[in-house]
């Protein structure tokens, strides 16, 4: 560090816990993959795809961010840009799935499933589909490393140009992310059942993953201005506008969700229709019941006030709710697919979920601490470099 402003360290009981939750999970993911496989490798697709949602997700509104000019986030954009280092850690999970586990997607067994038009054979042959999948992973990377690395040059020098070359950067991420993030969701979700085709899904998914990123770096901006590193950069004023945004997109994210359960409810085509009728039998209903109570019932009941969008205790709740919800929506996008897998989550579930928390904690804080935790020489914020140069 070249500057009198010390980067963010994680206290040593925060640390230690992280690493206990990421044995935890370590070892109930080796019991799972010894004693149920193919559920095992459906919870790391599940929480490979969560955390990828967070890292891209944590990019977007950092893209948003330099494209749009805005101020008010300024303060707290070291949040989102250590979030997107979680991108290249979920990729490993997404990967390792896709080349040690192709059985969960039945089109890889043949069986009857595969796609029935010559193009979708060829969209859901293997070695195209692992392609895709490797660059979607090396681009958003790429433009992670390359939008982070001009923000931490911004508060060594004098001028502008490193704000000015992530403007042109988020541009084009933007564009990039629209097509892949549909293109990923299609690939990695919604081909686990190769028979059934949404058009709405790609617009489902992004709104998960927004709702979601919002969720996250509005809980971990809460916790780190209690704890020191924001307490004089974050005012009421900034969690009131995040929680507006919160509360604006859980409501997106409801009214997709109606949107796509409503047109294939109403057409009844039997090539739709068969994906929620797998979906309201048995213990599937309650669980999606939760996720619609999580993402939308409770953010849309306590976030109408203004008191609750400046309350910490009840933000804080609210974003830790969603959070829960994003991941019971995954399970219920993923595991009705795997046909002699259990519907109802478990003692495994619990423990891989407690080792992703764990690794997300241990890679987020670590990238936080690599800069100081508010930007500075940001020509949009107000804090200057400490030192001159």
């Amino acid at each position: 560090m070249k500057s009198n402003e010390p980067a963010y360290r994680l206290p040593a009981k925060g640390l230690l816990f992280l690493r206990a939750l990421a044995l935890l999970g370590g070892v109930a993911l080796l019991l799972g993959l010894f004693l149920s496989p193919q559920r095992a490798w459906a919870n790391v697709l599940l929480l490979g795809y969560y955390l990828t949602s967070l890292g891209l997700g944590g990019l977007l509104i950092v893209a948003l961010h330099y494209v749009t000019g805005a101020r008010w986030s300024a303060p707290m954009r070291r949040v989102p840009e250590a979030m997107a280092a979680l991108l290249p850690v979920a990729s490993i999970g997404i990967l390792a799935v896709l080349l040690v586990r192709p059985s969960l997607y039945s089109w890889t067994q043949g069986a009857g499933q595969e796609p029935d038009s010559p193009l979708g054979h060829l969209w859901l042959s293997r070695p195209f589909f692992l392609l895709r999948a490797s660059i979607y992973s090396i681009v958003w990377t790429i433009f992670a490393v390359a939008i982070v690395r001009n923000s931490r040059r911004q508060d060594w020098v004098n001028n502008t140009a490193p704000t000015g070359t992530n403007l042109r950067l988020s541009a084009a991420f933007l564009v990039v992310f629209g097509i892949t993030c549909w293109l990923a969701g299609s690939d990695w979700i919604m081909s686990l059942e190769p028979k059934w085709s949404s058009t709405i899904f790609g617009v489902y998914n992004f709104a998960g993953i927004i709702l979601t990123s919002l969720a996250a770096v509005t809980l971990v901006a809460l916790g780190l201005q209690r704890r020191g590193p924001l307490a004089e950069s974050l005012t009421k004023d900034h969690f009131h506008d995040l929680a507006t945004l919160l509360f604006g997109f859980s409501c997106f994210w409801m009214y997709i969700w109606f949107c796509q359960y409503l047109l294939i409810w109403y057409t009844n085509q039997p090539e739709e229709a068969v994906y929620f009728a797998r979906r309201w039998e048995g213990f599937w209903p309650v669980l999606i019941l939760v996720a619609v109570v999580l993402n939308w019932g409770i953010p849309f009941c306590l976030l109408l006030f203004r008191a609750a969008k400046r309350s910490p205790t009840v933000l804080g709740a609210v974003c830790l709710l969603v959070l829960v919800g994003r991941w019971f929506d995954l399970f219920a996008m993923i595991f009705p697919s795997q046909r002699d897998v259990a519907s109802i989550p478990g003692p495994l579930e619990l423990g891989i979920l407690c080792g992703a928390v764990g690794v997300a904690g241990l890679t987020f804080f670590h990238a936080f601490g690599q800069a100081p935790a508010v930007p500075l020489n940001d020509p949009v914020s107000d804090e200057k470099h400490p030192a001159t140069a």
